[in-house]
């Protein structure tokens, strides 16, 4: 099968389009031909090695898994014998980031508690473009956050992948949306559901004298006394994504500033799991939420697309489309 390959850690150039041998499943396992995956920051990051305390997952030296690429939709190909919740011809989709990657190619095995059905209004590249991002935003309001109605949030970084989806799922929770985003996408964020838009160019949201019950950092630029100077008394902050510097403010800054002040300011990670997939696959079903997909590119140019994530613009998603869903 064709797969897209990486030995070392560097930019996109290090990945190069292979043979490699198709996989097996095992009793336990369920083979997937894969028909679109999209890509993330975690595959940035794991493809750079950067920050480099991410190494501690993804190998010190060398990259330990050389096939990158977490969020899949696919078909279900195969199934092993002591596999119950699927059979050949499922259309399914997930998240394989806690389970070595390895999405950037046609066939995949993973096990049944992975993934989940694929919502069915979507298409195969749509529901690509959910899993990581769309659980990850789910958590960080319900779980983290602990969100509820008529409270202010704001979302620092409100068009990228779990952006886009924080701001529908806030909305969908009944609070109160403040979008931080760049002039090109004010728009976006509005037709998303945001109630304000702050374009962050033209208007500093730490010196506005507005405070938030609940704060987002998506892969933001901004140091942790920022956010902590307009949180509201006992309100939350989450970092998702960041530098070495802001991963080392929630680590160590995080916790010292919540005793101090009554607030609540640390990082988190997305842990995707079949309920919060069938969750979310239940909203994208009954049109609460969408995905947002800013380009598509085929498989053979996965190199492409991590140079366009790599450059911190994107809008949504960016999809590699393994199958070409017009034929």
């Amino acid at each position: 099968m064709k797969a897209i390959v990486y030995t070392q850690y560097g930019t996109p150039n290090v990945m190069k389009l292979k043979q490699v041998e198709k996989p097996e499943s095992g009793d336990n396992e369920i083979l997937i031909k894969v028909h679109a995956v999209s890509v993330n920051y975690a595959d940035w990051h794991a493809l750079t090695g950067t920050p480099y305390i991410a190494r501690i997952a993804f190998g010190f030296f060398r990259p330990r898994n050389v096939i990158l690429g977490a969020d899949i939709a696919g078909t279900v190909e195969k199934v092993g014998r002591n596999v119950g919740l699927f059979k050949p011809g499922d259309a399914v989709y997930g998240d394989l980031g806690l389970h070595g990657f390895g999405g950037f190619a046609e066939y995949i095995c993973v096990k049944e508690e992975w993934i989940a059905h694929k919502p069915e209004n979507l298409t195969f590249a749509q529901a690509a473009a959910v899993p990581m991002a769309a659980v990850t935003a789910l958590q960080a309001l319900r779980d983290h956050g602990q969100v509820q109605p008529g409270q202010k949030v704001l979302i620092h970084g409100a068009a990228g992948g779990v952006g886009t989806f924080a701001v529908q799922l806030a909305k969908y929770f009944g609070a109160h949306v403040t979008a931080v985003c760049s002039s090109r996408n004010t728009d976006l964020a509005s037709s998303l559901g945001a109630d304000e838009v702050i374009d962050y160019a033209r208007e500093d949201f730490s010196a506005n004298g507005h405070r938030y019950d609940l704060i987002l950092g998506i892969n933001g630029n901004r140091s942790i006394n920022d956010y902590r100077r307009v949180l509201s008394p006992h309100g939350r902050y989450l970092m998702i994504g960041g530098s070495d510097r802001q991963i080392f403010q929630a680590m160590i800054l995080g916790p010292l500033l919540s005793k101090k002040d009554g607030i609540n300011m640390g990082g988190m990670t997305g842990r995707t799991n079949p309920k919060d997939l069938a969750f979310i696959k239940d909203l994208l079903e009954a049109g609460k939420i969408r995905p947002v997909i800013d380009r598509s590119y085929p498989l053979e140019e996965t190199h492409a697309a991590l140079r366009y994530i790599g450059e911190g613009h994107a809008r949504g998603k960016v999809v590699i489309h393994v199958v070409d869903e017009g034929k």
